[in-house]
């Protein structure tokens, strides 16, 4: 590969001929060879949102010569518009100020302004003007987050909320069995079977959204420790009402920059939350993969739709692909959060130590959530059948519904009618017109599954 020599404060480095990027970038890919993992393409979208807007901001506060803003501003559109994405090679696992992923955007960004020879761009003094990689890699983590909750998983969530409206509108008047502890339970109806799980739903979506404005407060203008020095005094609240209107966030500069700037503690409750949904995903997916169990052998009282063949060596069988799929998901979702909590205690004194770690985890959740919601919608839910055979068939036989009886002939007698159609195998009505004096209209009208619902 054709080499060309730059320099940095430590010395000549030898940078690919062609890469855009220069010396401490090149350190960064030389001493970081850990993982093969780069930084998320939308963190690195929004460093550059981030950039451009510290750039124009700085030139209003004749910080900056215009003319060098407005060609940082073109070149961060460009990265913002997914252009030179080759040129962040730098790992996840680097420096844990993230300065090395802060220094290959600077170094790639003076590139570009400077091509065509007609201006000289300096990665430090120019790009990282009013900054350091203290306060715009924690904002960059933070903004980030904010975009993908709410242009991705918002979005996301509400699509799954679509699909089990329509089940509910499809089916939700079928009667079942309902199960506490496996076991046959009271009965209930589809419909409030899908209710249980979109309250839940309903109310992680709530949590998420309000989060919003806590991700949107962002420790631009803190510098190396929350100070503020080498920054203009109003750079921070400039650059966060350019970004609140350029991404109708509710952005604002935090008042408290020693705190932003050492801990991660909104980002880490916004793990938490992503764990809350990956939770809720395994429940559901494990729900569907119960009812659809058999077709024989099992609970067969629903089906999920036929995917692919579901074995190497038994012809004929079909698996539950999509819940696997994103139990597994929820599963890395869950091993996420663990990873971020650890991050977060790296905050000693006045600087978080694990900031790319942490920005890694929390948008790779997101993905992870957001593709299982989809899948779960799409391809499990939009095709999910109950069926009301499988469905009315225990119904009737089912000694539970024994419950109604309590306030009529007392638990125990209610319990001996249980036991004895659970023995008998018949159903309940029968067996309570014998073992009591109530008569079958009464009793046809207290075990009714309907009524019981």
């Amino acid at each position: 590969m054709p080499m060309r020599t730059e320099h940095d404060s430590l010395g000549a480095v030898e940078v690919p001929a062609e890469a855009l990027y220069g010396a401490q970038t090149q350190r960064a890919v030389n001493n970081f060879r850990i993982s093969g993992q780069t930084m998320p393409p939308l963190w690195l979208r929004t460093l550059a949102r981030l950039k451009q807007a510290a750039a124009l901001e700085n030139a209003a506060l004749n910080e900056l010569d215009p003319v060098k803003a407005d060609a940082i501003a073109d070149a961060a559109q460009a990265i913002m518009d997914g252009d030179h994405a080759d040129q962040f090679p730098v790992d996840v696992f680097q420096t844990g100020s993230g300065t090395s992923s802060n220094m290959n955007m600077n170094e790639v960004l003076a590139t570009l302004a400077s091509q065509g020879g007609r201006l000289t761009v300096h990665p430090n003094d120019d790009v990282n003007r009013g900054q350091s990689s203290n306060d715009i890699i924690p904002s960059t983590n933070q903004l980030a987050a904010a975009l993908g909750v709410r242009d991705r998983l918002l979005p996301a969530i509400d699509h799954l909320q679509q699909a089990l409206d329509d089940l509910s509108l499809r089916q939700g008047s079928l009667l079942k069995t309902g199960r506490t502890h496996l076991m046959d339970a009271m009965p209930l109806t589809v419909d409030q079977e899908i209710a249980g799980w979109q309250g839940v739903l309903t109310d992680l979506r709530q949590e998420l959204e309000g989060l919003l404005p806590r991700l949107s407060r962002l420790t631009l203008g803190g510098t190396a420790v929350g100070t503020g020095i080498n920054a203009h005094p109003e750079f921070g609240d400039r650059v966060a009402v350019r970004l609140a209107r350029d991404t109708g966030l509710p952005v604002t500069r935090t008042d408290n920059h020693f705190a932003a700037q050492s801990g991660q503690h909104d980002l880490l409750t916004l793990s938490g939350s992503l764990k809350n949904l990956a939770t809720w995903l395994i429940k559901v997916s494990n729900d569907l993969r119960w009812m659809n169990s058999g077709p024989l052998a099992g609970l067969a009282e629903a089906r999920l739709p036929a995917l692919q063949p579901g074995s190497s060596i038994m012809p004929g069988k079909v698996n539950p692909v999509i819940p696997e799929a994103v139990i597994q998901a929820a599963a890395q979702v869950i091993g996420n959060d663990t990873a971020v909590t650890l991050g977060a205690q790296n905050g000693q004194f006045q600087l978080n130590t694990a900031l790319p770690l942490v920005a890694h985890n929390v948008l790779q959740s997101m993905t992870l959530l957001c593709g299982s919601l989809f899948a779960l919608a799409d391809d499990a839910i939009a095709q999910f059948e109950y069926d009301e055979e499988a469905l009315n068939e225990p119904l009737a036989r089912n000694p539970i519904l024994a419950t109604a009886l309590n306030n009529e002939v007392g638990y125990n007698k209610a319990a001996e009618i249980a036991k004895a159609a659970y023995a008998s195998g018949r159903p309940i009505l029968d067996v309570a017109a014998e073992m009591t004096d109530l008569s079958r209209a009464q009793l046809q009208e207290l075990l009714n599954p309907a009524r019981l619902t």
